[in-house]
C-alpha cells in the first residue's frame, strides 16, 4: 500500500492535485476538508465538539483505509510547522500506516499567497468545500493563516527519504499530479 501525503498551506491546490492523482492512478483521494465538511452543520471545526468529532472520524476511516488491501490512499493537510503537536500528529497518522507496511511519500506544496487568494475562489474549491462559500471570511482566514503560521518547511525539516516539494505557482494540477506520480514511480519500497 502507498499512503500519499500532500501537505501546504491553504488553496495551494492539495485537494485539487490530489483528484488529479486519484484519476491517473489507482489511489483513492481523501481530502482534508471531508470530515470537515460533514460536521460543520452541527457543530464549529473551532469548537472543541467539532474538532473532536472531526478527529474521530479522520481515525476511523485511517483504521478502515490501513485494514483495507487498497493500493493506497492520498491525505491532505495543513501543516503549521510552528505550532506545538502538528509534527507528532502527522507522523501518527503516517505510523499508523507504517505499522500496515505501508510506503509513504510526503509531497508539499507551496505558492505565494496571491497565488492561493485566486485559487481560494475557484469554482472546484467552493463545489468541493462549501465552508469556503462565504468569500470574504475565507479570504480573511487564508490571510490570518499565512501571517500567524508557518505552512512550509524549512530546508531540511522534513527528514523523510520519500519527500518531494513542489512550487505549484505556474503550474497546472495535472501536470503536478503528473511529477508526483513519476516520483512515485521512481521510489518504490520504503526509503533507502
Amino acid at each position: 500500500m502507498k499512503l500519499v501525503i500532500i501537505f501546504g498551506p491553504h488553496a495551494v491546490g492539495k485537494m485539487t492535485v490530489g483528484q488529479e492523482l486519484e484519476r491517473l492512478s489507482d489511489l483513492r483521494l481523501f481530502h482534508n476538508h471531508q470530515p470537515i465538511e460533514l460536521v460543520l452543520p452541527y457543530f464549529s471545526y473551532g469548537a472543541p465538539e467539532g474538532r473532536r468529532l472531526v478527529n474521530q472520524i479522520r481515525d476511523a476511516f485511517f483504521d478502515a483505509f490501513v485494514a483495507s488491501d487498497a493500493p493506497g490512499y492520498i491525505l491532505t493537510f495543513v501543516w503549521a510547522f510552528d505550532v506545538e503537536g502538528e509534527a507528532e500528529y502527522m507522523e501518527r497518522i503516517a505510523d499508523r500506516f507504517r505499522a500496515a507496511e505501508a510506503e509513504i511519500y510526503w509531497i508539499e506544496l507551496e505558492a505565494p499567497l496571491e497565488e492561493r487568494l485566486k485559487r481560494n475562489v475557484t469554482e472546484n474549491r467552493l463545489h468541493h468545500k462549501p465552508s469556503k462559500r462565504d468569500r470574504a471570511f475565507s479570504e480573511a482566514h487564508v490571510k490570518r493563516h499565512h501571517q500567524e503560521h508557518r505552512l512550509n518547511s524549512l530546508a531540511g525539516e522534513i527528514p523523510e527519504g520519500h519527500y518531494l516539494r513542489i512550487d505549484t505557482s505556474n503550474c497546472a494540477a495535472k501536470d503536478v499530479a503528473r511529477e508526483i506520480l513519476d516520483f512515485l514511480t521512481a521510489h518504490p519500497g520504503p526509503p533507502a
